[in-house]
């Protein structure tokens, strides 16, 4: 309860409590709620209560999920969820700034080596 009401606030903590209505829970366990008794959707006060203790992560809310959010779309996923396309990955967190963040071949972190450029490649020459 203590870890709670750090990460999110005691004021997203009272308004959940008085009045949030839970919508869904995502795969991640974050936690969507709007308010109670609101006149239209559109109008209506949406907020995401994040799973992870520690530093809230904006990047594990899933598409459908922040589309609900910002309004786009007017029922929630988990009353009608998203068509999924072919293409589409699974979600991946951002990793800059940690120790699993991706480097281009010739940054200084990766030793600053890199390929040497092939015959198509040709310089800008002022």
């Amino acid at each position: 309860m203590l870890a709670w009401l750090k990460d999110n606030r005691l004021g997203t903590w009272l308004l959940t409590r008085r009045r949030g209505e839970l919508v869904g829970v995502d795969e991640a366990g974050n936690r969507y709620y709007r308010e109670r008794g609101a006149a239209d959707w559109r109008s209506e006060r949406r907020w995401v209560v994040y799973a992870e203790a520690g530093e809230i992560e904006p990047s594990t809310v899933p598409p459908g999920w922040n589309a609900w959010l910002h309004h786009n779309l007017e029922k929630p996923p988990s009353e009608r969820p998203l068509p999924t396309k072919r293409w589409e990955k699974p979600h991946e967190p951002n990793r800059s700034g940690t120790p699993e963040a991706w480097f281009p071949p010739g940054d200084e972190r990766r030793g600053g080596k890199r390929a040497p450029a092939t015959g198509d490649y040709e310089p800008w020459r002022p």
